[in-house]
């Protein structure tokens, strides 16, 4: 190498965070001639269920209050209803089996996993898919499907959170990111500037190596640098700032937080969320009675319509109560 010239390299490889999946909204396609797909992926939204504490809160906040008013009836039992409610408010269906006696009457409603459940090109038929070579077909009119509306179509419903999965994406991202920022050494990183004349390239190579070798599990390592005849400020190490990234991570988490919460209509006071300001969020009791009126109450409503279906008093909800508070001593 001729004395002067510049050579840079980089300290690891693009690590990807969230390009595993993406989602579209595709519409209802015909799988063959049995049954139809499902608008948006399924799948999707199964993982982006976990993808973060607020998504996933906001969602168990609903079930949770929804499995308290829920009344046992001697069709539905308590266990089931939760996994129907959390279908419906993840996938924005909800799909229920009417198991019946020789007589045909009424003996229990069963629950169906929605992420597997496909309606039928045949009027009043749903299909079990869990593969493209497992498919098996309900009993004519045993089932009972409840959706959230949408815009453009009336096969399936999809969740009004949709809007806000982005925001969900990010958030993990941001996570995931800082993750990898940590095991590959990154937050030790720097530009190391090497500006002086007596290095020989066996030297610089050696160095290369070491530096390389420094990421990964125990990253903070010593280095060791002897240059002899070297001249003053001839090898720098400048470190990446730390605080403007600090500052865009914590600026991040807090937008989506919020475009979540948003997306949920939950109040941050159910959350368990810890206020940044001096004044809070607020008297958290009035803040429940009002999410438990204008959210809650309106799911019941719409649950309710399952005992049209059936035909039977197979959902009851008592009074939502916030239950009582404990004198203070």
């Amino acid at each position: 190498m001729s004395d002067g010239k510049i050579e840079a390299f980089t300290f690891g490889e693009p690590t990807p965070v969230m390009d595993r999946y993406e989602m579209l909204y595709t519409g209802c396609w015909m799988a063959g001639q049995d049954y139809y797909e499902p608008p948006v992926d399924l799948s999707a939204l199964a993982k982006s269920y976990r993808a973060t504490a607020h998504h996933g809160s906001a969602l168990q906040v609903k079930r949770n209050i929804l499995v308290k008013s829920f009344q046992p009836t001697k069709y539905l039992s308590r266990q089931d209803f939760a996994r129907m409610a959390l279908d419906y408010l993840v996938f924005g269906n909800l799909y229920g089996e009417m198991i019946t006696n020789r007589l045909g009457g009424l003996v229990k409603v069963k629950p169906v996993l929605a992420k597997y459940c496909r309606r039928g090109i045949k009027p009043e038929t749903y299909w079990w898919v869990h593969g493209w070579l497992q498919a098996e077909e309900f009993s004519q009119g045993s089932i009972i499907h409840l959706m959230e509306p949408d815009l453009d179509q009336e096969l399936y419903g999809v969740p009004d959170y949709i809007g806000s999965l982005q925001s969900a994406w990010l958030n993990e991202s941001a996570t995931l990111f800082r993750r990898k920022y940590y095991q590959n050494g990154s937050h030790a990183g720097f530009i190391m500037y090497m500006t002086d004349a007596a290095q020989q390239q066996g030297d610089i190579d050696e160095l290369r190596t070491a530096l390389r070798n420094s990421k990964g599990p125990g990253n903070f390592k010593n280095l060791f640098m002897y240059a002899p005849n070297g001249k003053k400020d001839g090898l720098q190490v400048i470190p990446v700032s730390e605080v403007a990234a600090k500052d865009e991570f914590w600026s991040i988490k807090n937008a989506t937080r919020d475009d979540q919460l948003a997306g949920h209509r939950v109040p941050p006071q159910l959350m368990g969320i810890i206020p940044t300001n001096s004044s809070g969020f607020g008297d958290a009791e009035k803040a429940a009675r009002v999410f438990a009126a204008n959210e809650l109450e309106p799911l019941q409503e719409r649950m309710l319509e399952m005992n049209d279906i059936a035909g039977k008093e197979v959902l009851k909800f008592k009074p939502y109560s916030l239950g009582e508070v404990a004198p203070e001593s």
